[in-house]
């Protein structure tokens, strides 16, 4: 594309096209859809702020690179844990009361494992099982080798499977 990240068409475009996903990324990352919503809009202001020096074609890569940067200059050291929205449904049910809290109970479970697990695995876990991301897909987000993703969900499988025997 010809036309700069400074013409407000292409910006707009840049938008539409990578905030969920950078979204999804960093709620990945930090656990907190509000502070995930607050690192994609400062990764946007960096790059409006910096338009003629980003070209089009690395758009992407610098809003990831630039909200990746913020989360990790926000949690320097301190240990981060994915807290999971409980959203509450309402439906109807033949399901026994027992069944319902066993599953409740499994699900609480199931969250806490995943946000137990270290952060470059339940990232990559949660991009390939919630975002359908292939692991190729997920290489390029996170900069990292195909392989690296691989290892990263084998130990992520490995280890929530382990946990699930003792449930």
């Amino acid at each position: 594309m010809s036309d700069g990240v400074c013409e407000d068409h292409v910006f707009k475009q840049v938008f539409s096209e990578q905030s969920e996903n950078l979204r999804n990324f960093m709620y990945y990352r930090c656990g907190d859809l509000e502070r995930s919503d607050d690192f994609v809009q400062e990764a946007f202001m960096r790059l409006w702020n910096n338009c003629a020096k980003v070209p089009f074609e690395k758009a992407k890569s610098f809003l990831f690179t630039a909200a990746n940067n913020l989360f990790l200059n926000e949690v320097k050291h301190e240990k981060v844990k994915l807290k999971f929205r409980q959203v509450k449904r309402v439906e109807a049910s033949n399901e026994s009361p027992e069944f319902l809290m066993e599953e409740k109970e499994f699900k609480e479970r199931l969250e806490k494992a995943i946000s137990d697990l270290p952060e470059g695995q339940r990232t990559v876990f949660l991009m390939n099982r919630i975002d359908k991301k292939t692991y190729k897909e997920i290489a390029a987000t996170l900069g990292v080798s195909q392989k690296a993703v691989e290892k990263r969900m084998s130990k992520a499988l490995a280890a929530l499977k382990k946990i699930s025997k003792k449930i």
